[in-house]
C-alpha cells in the first residue's frame, strides 16, 4: 500500500469512494514502481537512491497526475509510469538543491550529501533522471519533449535564481518567474500527463496543464513561508534553510521594500546568514514582519487563481479533489 492513504495525503478531505479507490490502485502502482525504479546492480546506487525515496514525502506530483486523468481513462497503461516519471524527477532535484543549499536535512532525516558527500548526491540525481527517461522512453516522442522541455525550464529557473534579476527589475516579479519555472513548471507536466496520457479532450489538458502551473507557484510560496514560520519538527527541514544560504524568498523581498538599509533585517536579508545567532535573529525578525502575511496573501492569490481555472472542467468528484487541493497547498504546515 501507498505510504498515505489518498484522502489525507493532501487534504482532499472525504473523497468519493470509486474515486478514492482509483487513487489508492494508482498510488501503490506508482510506489511500487518508484522502488523497482531506483534498483541497480551497484548495491550503493540502489542505497544512497533508496535514502529519498523511503523518506516518504508528500506525493504531490504523482498524485496529480492520477487525478488529472480521472477526465480520462485513468487506468490508462500511461498513467502511472507518467507519475513515476515526475515523481523521479522531483527526486533528483532534491538531491541536487540539497548541494547547492548545504542542507543537513531532508523530510525530517539526514540529507544525502551530509550522509555521504556532494559528488555522491549530484550522480544520485543524476542516476534518477537517468531512470525517468528510460520510463518517458517507452510513453512516446511526445512525452519526451514535454519532459525535455520541463527540464530546461527547471534549469533555467535556477539560473535566474543564482545570477538575480536584472538591473532595474522588479525583483518580486522576477522571483515568482523563477518560482514559475523551479516549481510551477514540472507540477503543471504533472497536470498534463495526466490528462494526456488517460485520453483527455485537449481543452482538458490544457485547463489542468494550466491548473498545475498555477497551483505549483501556491506550493511553493507555501513552502517558503513554511521554511520561515514553522519549526524543523513540523516541516520536517532546518527552518530558515534560504534565510542562511541567502536565497531570496517572497516574505524577504517584500519586506525588504519597505525597509531603508540601515533597518537591522534589511542588513541581514541582503547576505547569508552563516552564523547561527544572526540567523535566529532573522529569522525572528521576518517571522514578525507583516511581510509574512502579505506573502501568504500572495500564495492564496495563486490557489485561488487555480481553482477558478478549473471553472471550465465538467463537475465531477475529481474536480472537487483539485478544488480541496487548492485551500490544503496554502494552509498546510508541513
Amino acid at each position: 500500500m501507498s505510504p498515505h492513504p489518498a484522502g489525507t495525503l493532501l487534504g482532499l478531505g472525504v473523497l468519493d469512494p470509486v474515486l478514492e479507490a482509483s487513487l489508492l490502485r494508482g498510488m501503490d502502482g506508482v510506489e511500487s514502481s518508484l522502488r523497482a525504479a531506483i534498483r541497480s546492480d551497484y548495491p550503493f546506487v540502489t542505497e544512497a537512491s533508496r535514502h529519498l525515496v523511503e523518506a516518504g514525502g508528500k506525493r504531490f506530483r504523482p498524485l496529480l497526475v492520477l487525478l488529472a486523468s480521472q477526465f480520462g481513462d485513468p487506468e490508462a497503461p500511461g498513467v502511472v509510469p507518467s507519475a513515476v516519471v515526475v515523481e523521479l524527477t522531483h527526486l533528483a532535484t532534491l538531491y541536487h538543491d540539497d548541494v547547492m543549499d548545504e542542507a543537513h536535512m531532508r523530510r525530517g532525516a539526514e540529507s544525502a550529501n551530509a550522509r555521504w558527500d556532494n559528488t555522491v548526491a549530484i550522480l544520485t540525481g543524476d542516476f534518477l533522471f537517468s531512470r525517468a527517461s528510460d520510463i518517458l522512453a517507452d510513453l512516446g516522442p511526445e512525452a519526451v519533449r514535454i519532459q525535455a522541455r520541463t527540464f530546461e525550464r527547471l534549469c533555467t529557473g535556477q539560473i535566474r535564481e543564482t545570477v538575480g534579476p536584472e538591473p532595474g527589475a522588479d525583483p518580486v516579479d522576477h522571483h515568482l518567474r523563477v518560482l514559475a519555472d523551479k516549481t510551477g513548471s514540472l507540477i503543471a507536466t504533472s497536470g498534463r500527463f495526466g490528462a494526456l496520457m488517460s485520453g483527455a479532450e485537449p481543452r482538458v489538458v490544457d485547463v489542468l496543464t494550466e491548473f498545475g502551473e498555477r497551483i505549483g507557484v501556491a506550493f511553493q510560496l507555501a513552502d517558503d513561508i513554511v521554511d520561515i514560520a514553522s519549526d524543523s519538527s513540523e516541516s520536517g527541514k532546518t527552518p530558515g534553510t534560504d534565510l542562511r544560504e541567502g536565497v531570496p524568498t517572497l516574505a524577504g523581498l517584500i519586506a525588504l521594500s519597505a525597509m531603508s538599509s540601515e533597518d537591522r533585517l534589511a542588513e541581514l536579508l541582503v547576505r547569508p546568514l552563516p552564523d547561527d545567532r544572526e540567523h535566529a535573529e532573522a529569522l525572528t525578525l521576518l517571522r514578525a514582519h507583516p511581510a509574512l502575511d502579505q506573502a501568504r496573501v500572495e500564495a492564496r492569490r495563486w490557489a485561488d487563481g487555480a481553482r477558478e481555472s478549473l471553472k471550465e472542467l465538467p463537475a465531477n468528484s475529481a474536480r472537487d479533489a483539485l478544488e480541496s487541493m487548492c485551500d490544503y497547498v496554502v494552509t498546510r504546515t508541513g
